[in-house]
This record gives structure tokens, C-alpha cells and sequence, in this order.
């Protein structure tokens, strides 16, 4: 078995409950088109990585939905706020033997299968390993031994999550990725030619 484990924290495409804040410029029900596209996207690239992977639901676990059963393991976020549920999920998966633990959201569209697998690769040099996300929070969180720090004291859904994380690890080595960019407005996703083809048509 794999020792490396990938945790995907997603929620059921719902109309009027996902990407509310693109929905603001595009409209509830594109808003829910380009999330369940968002969604695909992530399924796709992520079925292709080297490790155990696990999708975190809110409120409930879905079966026989686009994330194959015979592919990811299902669990339920706990109550609380972003940083309570990752710590979660990193402590169940360090608890289940995994040494090395990314975790990613499904809000981009340029992230690749071999960025998480650069992600796994830097964390033999590395103790902790952010994908910077233009808005100055992360699109991906890797370690390879459970630092419950990193969830604590954080300013969640800031230009500050990234750099407060950082300061939270003075004593552990870390390293960057590319940076990417978040669909969070409508803006982002016209930067991307299939997401501007759900806006205009």
C-alpha cells in the first residue's frame, strides 16, 4: 500500500450552496455548471496520483457519485472552522501509518497531476510543502509528520492564510510550488477558455 495518502475536500454541487461568490457575477446556475465542471476536473487529475486517496465531504458522504468509490475512500468533515477540519483529516491519515499527506481543494483548473506528485517528491527534502495561491491563501498543503500548528491561529479565506501559515513553522523546512490561481470570481474564470465558454453561452 501506498504511504503516501491525498485528502480532496469537496462539497455536494448544489445549486445556490457552491461558489457563492463567483455565483454574485455569473448566476446561481452557471456558478453550479463550473463548479461540477471544477469538480470533474479534480476527479481526473487526482484518480491518476500515487497514493491513497480520500474525499472529505461537508455535512455528508455521497456514493456512486463522480468520485468512483473504487478509487477514493469517503469521509465527513467534522463541524468547525477550515482549519478543525483539515487538522482532521491530517491526524486521521498520520494516524493510519501515511508518511507523507497533500491535501488539495477542487477550486482550480490549472493544477495537474504532476503537481501533486511534485508535492510528494519535495516532501523528501522538506517537512511542509504550499502550492501559493495568487490570492494569498494555498491550493495545496503537504508534511510529512503532523504539525497541528499549521491550523491554528489562522485568519481562514484572507490574503494572510499563506503567510501566517509560514510563521507558524519557524522551526521546520518548507518549500513553495508554482503559484496558481483560485475560480473564486468571475473574473478567474474567464481567464480559462472552458469556463468562459459556460459564462457566454
Amino acid at each position: 500500500m501506498s504511504k503516501n495518502a491525498l485528502i480532496i475536500f469537496t462539497r455536494k454541487p448544489e445549486l445556490g450552496k457552491v461558489k457563492t461568490r463567483l455565483a454574485k457575477g455569473v448566476g446561481d446556475e452557471k456558478a453550479l455548471e463550473i463548479y461540477i465542471y471544477l469538480l470533474q476536473h479534480s476527479a481526473k487529475i487526482a484518480s491518476k496520483v500515487s497514493a491513497s486517496k480520500q474525499v472529505w465531504y461537508t455535512n455528508s458522504v455521497e456514493q456512486n457519485d463522480l468520485w468512483d468509490d473504487s478509487i477514493f475512500e469517503k469521509y465527513t468533515q467534522i463541524e468547525g472552522d477550515l482549519g478543525d477540519k483539515m487538522k482532521t483529516a491530517f491526524k486521521h491519515s498520520f494516524e493510519n501509518s501515511f508518511e507523507k499527506v497533500v491535501i488539495i481543494g477542487t477550486d482550480l483548473l490549472n493544477v495537474a497531476t504532476d503537481d501533486i506528485e511534485s508535492a510528494y517528491d519535495q516532501l523528501d527534502e522538506n517537512d511542509v510543502v504550499f502550492g501559493p495561491a495568487e490570492d494569498g491563501g494555498y491550493y495545496l498543503l503537504g508534511m510529512n509528520q503532523f504539525i497541528p500548528e499549521l491550523f491554528e491561529n489562522i485568519e481562514w479565506s484572507t490574503e494572510n492564510v499563506l503567510n501566517q501559515s509560514i510563521k507558524q513553522i519557524p522551526d521546520q523546512k518548507f518549500t513553495l510550488l508554482d503559484e496558481k490561481n483560485d475560480i473564486d470570481y468571475k473574473e478567474d474564470a474567464l481567464r480559462h477558455h472552458e469556463l468562459e465558454e459556460i459564462i457566454l453561452k
